[in-house]
């Protein structure tokens, strides 16, 4: 593993349990046995550190809405592109953790530094939701399929955490489905 990922998964878990505005540069660097200068030389500041981790999210739905590059947005494909998320987000619980815990850092960096990966990620998500070559009627269903997963994993937090993720994977695919049909 690269240095820079034991950053990143060193400031997770920090960010997590301590909180963003309580870990220290310092602390990350102790964790993985690396000078503060060894940190400053992938990461510029600490809120750089919380960005990239951000950025790890905005990676599963750009690879999942690819997959409309090449065919017509219908319910079945949608069903395999929330099949795809939902494996993707349960791998990566501790991320959506992180968000949860850390809303307020979260905010701040979205008001300094204008995200556009994150625009384009909703761009592409309204595009394929806007295809009219879909009802209407399919296509909000696929919304809603969308915001279960969403609910069921990010917007929840740790309501779920007891939840082994394939009992939580199967719930929340029987959810996209009883939503898609």
């Amino acid at each position: 593993m690269s240095t820079r990922e034991r950053i990143l998964d060193a400031a997770l878990d920090l960010f997590i349990e301590k909180g963003f505005d309580k870990t220290s540069l310092r602390e990350i660097a102790e964790q993985i046995g690396v000078t503060k200068a060894a940190l400053y030389y992938h990461f510029a500041s600490k809120e750089d550190i919380l960005m990239a981790l951000h950025l790890r999210l905005h990676e599963f739905g750009f690879d999942a809405l690819t997959k409309f590059d090449d065919h017509e947005p219908t319910p079945a494909v949608w069903a395999d592109v929330m099949d795809q998320i939902v494996d993707q987000m349960l791998a990566h619980r501790r991320i959506f953790l992180l968000h949860e815990r850390n809303q307020a850092a979260f905010e701040a960096l979205h008001r300094e530094e204008h995200d556009e990966s994150h625009e384009d990620l909703q761009a592409n998500f309204r595009r394929v939701l806007s295809d009219s070559r879909v009802p209407v009627r399919d296509r909000v269903r696929m919304a809603a399929a969308f915001g279960a997963v969403l609910g069921g994993i990010f917007m929840a937090g740790d309501a779920f955490s007891e939840v082994p993720s394939s009992e939580l994977s199967e719930i929340l695919r029987d959810a996209v489905g009883d939503l898609l049909r």
